[in-house]
Protein backbone atom coordinates (compact mmCIF):
# COMPACT_ATOMS: atom_id res chain seq x y z
CA UNK A 1 0.00 0.00 0.00
CA UNK A 2 3.20 2.35 1.00
CA UNK A 3 4.45 2.17 -2.30
CA UNK A 4 1.47 2.39 -4.51
CA UNK A 5 0.59 5.37 -2.58
CA UNK A 6 4.04 6.93 -2.97
CA UNK A 7 3.94 5.87 -6.95
CA UNK A 8 -0.08 7.55 -6.85
CA UNK A 9 1.71 11.03 -5.27
CA UNK A 10 4.12 10.56 -8.22
CA UNK A 11 1.44 10.37 -10.51
CA UNK A 12 -0.16 13.12 -9.40
CA UNK A 13 3.26 15.82 -9.48
CA UNK A 14 3.69 14.37 -12.78
CA UNK A 15 0.26 15.16 -14.15
CA UNK A 16 0.00 18.54 -12.47
CA UNK A 17 2.96 19.29 -13.95
CA UNK A 18 1.63 18.46 -17.83
CA UNK A 19 2.13 20.91 -20.26
CA UNK A 20 1.33 18.53 -23.74
CA UNK A 21 -1.92 20.68 -24.41
CA UNK A 22 -0.52 24.16 -24.23
CA UNK A 23 2.73 22.48 -26.01
CA UNK A 24 0.96 21.13 -28.78
CA UNK A 25 -1.44 24.65 -28.93
CA UNK A 26 -4.94 23.62 -27.88
CA UNK A 27 -4.70 25.36 -24.56
CA UNK A 28 -3.37 28.73 -23.87
CA UNK A 29 -3.03 27.14 -20.08
CA UNK A 30 -2.21 23.94 -18.31
CA UNK A 31 -3.21 23.23 -14.79
CA UNK A 32 -4.17 19.91 -14.52
CA UNK A 33 -6.57 18.79 -11.48
CA UNK A 34 -7.17 15.53 -10.17
CA UNK A 35 -7.57 14.69 -6.65
CA UNK A 36 -7.82 11.03 -4.49
CA UNK A 37 -6.56 8.66 -2.07
CA UNK A 38 -4.84 5.36 -3.22
CA UNK A 39 -7.33 4.08 -0.84
CA UNK A 40 -10.10 4.67 -2.57
CA UNK A 41 -12.23 2.06 -3.88
CA UNK A 42 -14.53 4.30 -6.12
CA UNK A 43 -13.43 6.55 -8.87
CA UNK A 44 -15.58 9.47 -10.51
CA UNK A 45 -14.59 10.41 -13.95
CA UNK A 46 -15.67 13.36 -15.46
CA UNK A 47 -15.27 15.50 -18.69
CA UNK A 48 -13.09 18.31 -17.28
CA UNK A 49 -12.62 20.33 -14.68
CA UNK A 50 -14.52 23.49 -15.05
CA UNK A 51 -13.52 27.21 -14.34
CA UNK A 52 -14.35 27.24 -10.65
CA UNK A 53 -11.57 24.44 -10.30
CA UNK A 54 -8.94 26.91 -11.43
CA UNK A 55 -9.49 28.78 -8.38
CA UNK A 56 -10.16 25.55 -5.72
CA UNK A 57 -7.72 23.11 -7.40
CA UNK A 58 -9.82 20.97 -6.47
CA UNK A 59 -12.58 18.85 -8.95
CA UNK A 60 -16.20 18.75 -9.11
CA UNK A 61 -15.55 22.14 -6.10
CA UNK A 62 -17.89 24.00 -8.58
CA UNK A 63 -22.00 24.32 -8.85
CA UNK A 64 -22.21 21.00 -10.81
CA UNK A 65 -19.63 19.77 -8.33
CA UNK A 66 -22.04 20.28 -5.48
CA UNK A 67 -25.06 18.97 -7.09
CA UNK A 68 -22.71 15.73 -7.31
CA UNK A 69 -22.20 15.56 -4.03
CA UNK A 70 -25.93 15.73 -4.09
CA UNK A 71 -26.27 12.73 -5.83
CA UNK A 72 -23.28 11.44 -3.71
CA UNK A 73 -25.65 12.02 -0.76
CA UNK A 74 -28.36 10.14 -2.06
CA UNK A 75 -26.54 6.82 -2.89
CA UNK A 76 -24.89 7.07 0.81
CA UNK A 77 -21.87 8.46 0.04
CA UNK A 78 -20.86 11.60 2.63
CA UNK A 79 -18.47 14.56 2.33
CA UNK A 80 -16.10 12.84 4.68
CA UNK A 81 -15.65 9.89 1.79
CA UNK A 82 -15.82 11.46 -1.00
CA UNK A 83 -14.29 8.91 -4.00
CA UNK A 84 -11.21 10.00 -6.09
CA UNK A 85 -12.22 12.45 -8.45
CA UNK A 86 -10.25 12.84 -12.10
CA UNK A 87 -11.54 13.34 -15.45
CA UNK A 88 -11.01 12.27 -19.52
CA UNK A 89 -8.53 15.57 -19.93
CA UNK A 90 -7.02 17.24 -16.67
CA UNK A 91 -7.21 20.88 -17.68
CA UNK A 92 -10.16 23.39 -17.54
CA UNK A 93 -10.62 23.62 -21.79
CA UNK A 94 -12.68 27.09 -22.10
CA UNK A 95 -16.14 27.93 -22.20
CA UNK A 96 -18.10 26.62 -25.38
CA UNK A 97 -18.23 28.85 -28.16
CA UNK A 98 -21.71 28.98 -28.44
CA UNK A 99 -21.75 30.54 -25.01
CA UNK A 100 -23.47 27.41 -23.36
CA UNK A 101 -21.22 25.43 -20.37
CA UNK A 102 -17.56 24.57 -21.03
CA UNK A 103 -16.28 23.63 -24.31
CA UNK A 104 -15.58 19.16 -25.12
CA UNK A 105 -12.37 18.54 -25.40
CA UNK A 106 -11.15 17.88 -28.38
CA UNK A 107 -9.79 14.27 -29.68
CA UNK A 108 -6.02 15.20 -30.02
CA UNK A 109 -6.64 16.63 -26.32
CA UNK A 110 -8.29 13.63 -25.14
CA UNK A 111 -5.58 11.34 -26.77
CA UNK A 112 -2.94 13.40 -25.15
CA UNK A 113 -4.38 13.05 -21.83
CA UNK A 114 -5.54 9.38 -21.73
CA UNK A 115 -2.37 7.95 -20.61
CA UNK A 116 -2.74 9.93 -17.44
CA UNK A 117 -6.14 8.27 -16.92
CA UNK A 118 -4.66 5.03 -17.94
CA UNK A 119 -2.25 5.18 -15.30
CA UNK A 120 -4.40 6.45 -13.03
CA UNK A 121 -6.70 3.47 -13.04
CA UNK A 122 -3.81 1.00 -13.31
CA UNK A 123 -2.61 2.16 -10.07
CA UNK A 124 -5.93 2.72 -7.87
CA UNK A 125 -8.10 -0.15 -9.15
CA UNK A 126 -11.21 1.05 -8.09
CA UNK A 127 -13.81 -1.58 -7.69
CA UNK A 128 -16.61 1.16 -8.53
CA UNK A 129 -16.61 3.82 -11.27
CA UNK A 130 -18.84 7.14 -11.59
CA UNK A 131 -19.34 7.82 -15.64
CA UNK A 132 -20.10 11.18 -15.09
CA UNK A 133 -21.83 12.98 -18.57
CA UNK A 134 -20.97 11.93 -22.12
CA UNK A 135 -17.45 11.99 -22.87
CA UNK A 136 -16.74 9.57 -19.65
CA UNK A 137 -19.60 7.07 -21.29
CA UNK A 138 -18.52 7.19 -24.75
CA UNK A 139 -14.89 6.67 -23.29
CA UNK A 140 -15.52 3.58 -21.41
CA UNK A 141 -19.12 2.59 -22.19
CA UNK A 142 -19.53 3.16 -25.76
CA UNK A 143 -21.19 6.14 -28.63
CA UNK A 144 -24.38 5.26 -26.85
CA UNK A 145 -27.45 7.70 -26.19
CA UNK A 146 -27.77 8.74 -22.09
CA UNK A 147 -31.16 7.25 -22.12
CA UNK A 148 -30.28 4.26 -22.79
CA UNK A 149 -27.22 4.32 -20.52
CA UNK A 150 -28.13 6.18 -17.59
CA UNK A 151 -30.22 3.92 -14.94
CA UNK A 152 -28.15 0.81 -15.47
CA UNK A 153 -24.52 -0.38 -14.42
CA UNK A 154 -22.13 -2.76 -16.18
CA UNK A 155 -20.30 -5.33 -14.51
CA UNK A 156 -16.81 -6.26 -16.15
CA UNK A 157 -13.51 -7.50 -15.19
CA UNK A 158 -14.84 -6.76 -11.05
CA UNK A 159 -15.31 -3.40 -11.64
CA UNK A 160 -19.14 -2.00 -11.75
CA UNK A 161 -19.51 1.17 -13.99
CA UNK A 162 -22.21 3.80 -13.38
CA UNK A 163 -23.03 6.03 -16.06
CA UNK A 164 -24.27 9.09 -15.03
CA UNK A 165 -25.50 12.90 -16.56
CA UNK A 166 -23.58 15.50 -16.71
CA UNK A 167 -25.01 17.54 -13.51
CA UNK A 168 -23.85 20.67 -15.23
CA UNK A 169 -26.34 23.74 -15.20
CA UNK A 170 -25.92 24.03 -18.47
CA UNK A 171 -27.23 20.21 -19.22
CA UNK A 172 -31.18 20.66 -20.05
CA UNK A 173 -31.02 16.64 -20.28
CA UNK A 174 -32.30 16.18 -16.46
CA UNK A 175 -35.49 18.58 -17.41
CA UNK A 176 -37.60 15.71 -18.51
CA UNK A 177 -38.95 13.96 -15.38
CA UNK A 178 -38.28 10.39 -17.44
CA UNK A 179 -34.89 11.23 -17.26
CA UNK A 180 -35.07 12.40 -13.43
CA UNK A 181 -36.18 8.67 -13.00
CA UNK A 182 -33.12 7.48 -14.62
CA UNK A 183 -30.73 8.97 -12.73
CA UNK A 184 -32.52 8.24 -9.90
CA UNK A 185 -32.27 4.40 -10.92
CA UNK A 186 -28.75 4.80 -11.53
CA UNK A 187 -27.87 5.94 -8.17
CA UNK A 188 -29.76 2.95 -6.52
CA UNK A 189 -27.21 1.22 -8.79
CA UNK A 190 -24.29 3.33 -7.09
CA UNK A 191 -25.98 2.64 -3.64
CA UNK A 192 -25.66 -1.15 -3.98
CA UNK A 193 -22.61 -1.20 -5.45
CA UNK A 194 -20.89 1.12 -2.85
CA UNK A 195 -22.42 -1.18 0.22
CA UNK A 196 -20.90 -4.06 -2.12
CA UNK A 197 -17.42 -3.50 -1.81
CA UNK A 198 -16.91 -5.47 1.14
CA UNK A 199 -18.55 -8.30 -0.31
CA UNK A 200 -16.57 -11.38 -1.81
CA UNK A 201 -14.90 -10.09 -5.28
CA UNK A 202 -16.87 -10.53 -8.48
CA UNK A 203 -16.40 -12.74 -11.36
CA UNK A 204 -14.54 -11.57 -14.32
CA UNK A 205 -17.78 -12.08 -16.55
CA UNK A 206 -19.80 -8.83 -18.29
CA UNK A 207 -23.60 -8.18 -17.14
CA UNK A 208 -25.71 -5.20 -17.73
CA UNK A 209 -28.23 -4.74 -14.68
CA UNK A 210 -31.03 -2.17 -15.41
Amino acid sequence: MIDRARALALLHARIRACTKCVDAGYLDRAQPIVAGSIRDRIAIIGQAPGEVELTTGKPFSGRAGAELRRWLAEAGIDEDHLPYRTAITKCFPGKSPTGSGDRRPSPPEIALCAPWLENELALLKPRVILLVGGLAIERFWGKVSLESAVGTARVQDGVTYVPLPHPSGASRWLNDPAHRVLLHKGLGHLRRAARALDSPSRGRTMQIRR
